[in-house]
């Protein structure tokens, strides 16, 4: 062979070989890697019977990580010592579950995965992977279906679980505060229905829990609960339905503190309404009080003149459902100064009054120091209401479109509580034009009454609502622009307001039901809107 030949040969090769290279580096890469990882084997196997060890090795194909196993990992029946699951932070080709609880005898157990296992490179879930064994010689496969939904919200909360508890002879209904359940799950955070699996034969009361500690017990100040009405029979094809809510908390009174001169705090839990405060000790005969509402916190105030030369005071908080007795230790301290404040401020809604709020308590109020002008100058009349437990005199007067409204308030129109007066105060609101409003009329169609219709925002805030006792086309005027959903609520009480369920009590939640509107409210636009509502 010729050198000639031999450079051109020798030439092609190294051609060949950066063309081979380069096809390799190119920047596509070949498909995205989206098959989920493989079990290839389990020991012991999965749906094993008569299992007495310890621990448990899955293995797959490719190594896998574990993402949000707290959350993810349903073990029914729950384990009153959580096992150890491995990998942690890492990446493995095994998952090892190492049990430290001693397991129920002839009991069937599930790990269910939900969406934690998942491929190391490309995080490709093992969707809902399942390890199932009984500590007894046959695996229970009875289920039980259904779905939540929320007493309230047009979508319940995810991550809630739904339980069943053994309806023998140790049950009583105090067992979702105090016990672990029987077989629970996880609706995750995709799904509102729920499926339990690896049931046994039995009767059972049937919960949904939004656990906010995970303890797998209710707590009613922090959790959500529902329940179905009746324990349910296991075998069962019925689909139940689970209304979750959050119950009135139980009233109790906290440690009452004095928080300034001659002002007292008196914190709860639950309703203040039905609460009294009554002073034991002995005062002086010119002894005065009285008793506001803290607009943020769950804390009613006792106010009382004169300054007594106490080391304590002792009061009686009574409740229907609560007494007890507390000393207040009592020292010198500042009182609190009159200071008032007004609102609304910018603009104002035709229907709305003008409120003025006193950081203590108003003893007397003099209107004839109070004047409203329009933008006009022109005096308008007005009338007041008290509210002693919020302290807030409300003005209400009527408005017209496009218009400014300016409010004086004269020195010692208001003598608060300890004979302070106020200073001279000046506020201004205005109102819109009647066309920056939608108008939105409801035709109700096989309402039961009475009802309140509420326009909420998509977080379910009430922006308006209305109050009806007879079938007749429902309006609400002067609505701002925007989009609004509709909840209505079946107001079986009549009491005008929504009233929550009690578990104890085996009550449910009034029923509510919701509506998305076919159209955004528009400024200067009427809607006509039916709601058909379904019988029950």
């Amino acid at each position: 062979m010729n050198k000639t030949l031999s450079n051109f040969i020798l030439a092609a090769i190294i051609g060949a070989v950066f063309i081979n290279c380069a096809n390799r580096g190119t920047p596509d890469g070949g498909p995205k890697d989206e098959t989920p990882p493989e079990i290839i084997k389990s020991e012991p196997e999965n749906y094993s019977i008569n299992f007495n060890g310890d621990e448990i090795k899955i293995t797959f194909n490719e190594f896998v990580k574990l993402k949000d196993i707290q959350k993810q990992l349903i073990i029914s029946p729950p384990m009153v010592t959580q096992p150890e699951i491995r990998p942690i932070g890492g990446a493995s080709r095994e998952i090892t579950i190492k049990i430290y609880d001693t397991l129920q005898p002839n009991t069937t157990y599930a790990f269910n995965f939900g969406n934690s296992i998942q491929d190391n490179n490309e995080g490709n879930p093992y969707s809902y992977y399942r390890y199932v064994f009984s500590t007894g010689d046959y695996i229970d496969s009875l289920t039980v279906k259904g779905n939540i939904v929320d007493a309230t919200k047009r979508q319940p909360e995810t991550f809630v679980s739904v339980a069943l508890y053994e309806v023998d002879s140790t049950f009583s209904d105090s067992i979702v505060y105090k016990e672990r359940p029987k077989y629970i799950t996880n609706t995750l955070d995709s799904l509102t229905t729920f499926t339990i699996e690896n049931v046994k034969e039995g009767k059972y009361l049937l919960v949904a829990l939004k656990d906010g500690n995970g303890d797998n017990k209710f707590q009613q100040k922090t959790d959500q609960i529902g329940f179905y009405k009746t324990p349910i029979d296991v075998p069962t094809d019925s689909i139940y339905t689970l209304k979750l809510f959050n119950e009135d908390l139980d009233f109790k009174a906290v440690r009452p503190r004095l928080i300034s001169g001659e002002k007292i705090a008196f914190g709860y839990e639950g309703d203040y309404k039905d609460m009294n405060i009554e002073l034991l000790s002995d005062v002086s005969e010119d002894f005065s009080y009285r008793i506001t509402k803290d607009k943020e916190t769950d804390s009613l105030y006792y106010w009382y003149t004169p300054r007594q030369e106490v080391d304590s005071l002792i009061f009686k908080v009574t409740h229907p459902t609560f007494e007890k007795d507390f000393t207040v230790r009592i020292s010198e301290q500042k009182r609190d100064s009159l200071t008032i404040n007004v609102s609304p401020s910018g603009s104002i809604g035709y229907e709305d009054p003008i409120e003025i709020f006193g950081n203590t308590p108003f003893n007397n109020f003099d209107a004839s120091k109070v004047t409203i002008l329009d933008k006009d100058s022109t005096v308008v009349t007005f009338t007041s209401k008290f509210d002693s437990i919020t302290n807030i005199y409300a003005l209400d007067f009527d408005k017209t479109e496009e218009n400014k409204y300016n409010i004086q308030i004269l020195p010692e129109a208001f003598t608060g509580f300890f004979d302070v007066k106020n200073d001279t105060l000046n506020h201004s609101v205005n109102t819109k034009k009647l066309s920056d409003f939608g108008y939105i009329r409801f035709n109700l169609v096989n309402a039961v009454y009475p009802i309140i219709v509420q326009l909420t925002d998509a977080k379910g805030e009430v922006k308006e609502e209305r109050y009806a006792t007879e079938n007749k086309p429902l309006d609400f005027l002067n609505v701002s622009p925007g989009k609004y959903f509709v909840r209505v609520i079946f107001d079986s009480n009549e009491n005008k307001k929504y009233d929550t369920g009690n578990y104890l009590k085996k009550t449910q939640p009034e029923r509510v039901s919701h509506f998305e509107m076919t159209e955004e409210v528009r400024a200067d636009w009427g809607l006509i809107e039916t709601l058909q509502f379904i019988q029950e």
